[in-house]
């Protein structure tokens, strides 16, 4: 299985960025934490620093099984103001490979770039002028074929359950729930 890389900018929402992380490590999947930056250091909203795996390699994102945006602000805004990385989901978008955004993020990043269109989504509650184009879902975690979207931080476990049972199946997925105590 090829590598996911979740995406890191200063402002993430920590419990967006690193439930994914851990969710999908425990279910066996390949994952790189990377920062948008030439280090690998990035702040959370919550002054928590994190230092990724990566500093930014657009390289290393061209053979991705998933880029993952998580939320917060102004981590959404930041990974928004990556022109590299926003030509990179455009692309994999026309690609039809996966990609997924949480909280802010469909709204900041994927809905200005049109990425929704038509697309079943949802994100954070109030947020909802930037999903432009967007069938507008009000549930925790959206799937519409290689897009899957999130609602916010209580959200943030099915979100990544979500892009789990996508990749791996639904039996995988359940497992890693009940270890979880989902």
């Amino acid at each position: 299985m090829r590598p996911s890389y979740v995406m890191f900018a200063d402002g993430f929402e920590e419990i967006e960025a690193l439930t994914v992380v851990d969710v999908m490590r425990r279910a066996g999947m390949p994952v790189v934490t990377m920062s948008i930056y030439e280090t690998p250091e990035a702040i959370g909203a919550h002054g928590v620093t994190v230092v990724a795996d990566e500093a930014f390699d657009p390289d290393l994102l061209e053979d991705a099984e998933w880029v993952v945006c998580p939320g917060g602000m102004p981590g959404a805004s930041n990974l928004a103001e990556n022109e590299t990385l926003c030509e990179i989901l455009k692309e994999r978008n026309e690609a039809d490979e996966n990609i997924a955004a949480i909280c802010a993020s469909p709204s900041v990043i994927f809905g200005p770039l049109g990425l929704l269109n038509g697309r079943n989504a949802t994100c954070y509650p109030g947020m909802e002028d930037g999903m432009e184009g967007a069938n507008l879902i009000e549930e925790f975690a959206v799937v519409d074929g290689n897009i899957i979207t999130g609602r916010g931080p209580a959200a943030a476990a099915e979100f990544a359950l979500a892009i789990v049972k996508t990749t791996m199946g639904e039996d995988v997925a359940a497992d890693v729930a009940a270890g979880m105590l989902l």
